[in-house]
């Protein structure tokens, strides 16, 4: 097994850089699904709905409770 010496020099840690043109676009990907998630959970109900019936509505119910919006 190979132990540090004492008298070693620490090697500095390099950050990997991510230039912006590789982020961005995940960036507005994600940023586009988190719109559509918070539509789907605070929204989509009754009279403005996209999808008809109340199947969106039932499977988002707890998650808009604990969010804090009102649906009934």
């Amino acid at each position: 097994m190979t132990q540090p010496y004492a008298g070693s020099i620490p090697q500095p840690l390099s950050i990997p850089v991510i230039p912006l043109r590789e982020f961005l676009p995940w960036a507005l990907f994600g940023g586009l699904l988190m719109m559509l998630l918070i539509y789907f959970v605070g929204v989509e109900q009754g009279a403005t709905s996209f999808i008809h019936g109340r199947v969106v509505h039932e499977f988002v119910h707890d998650g808009r409770h604990l969010l804090g919006f009102p649906c009934h």
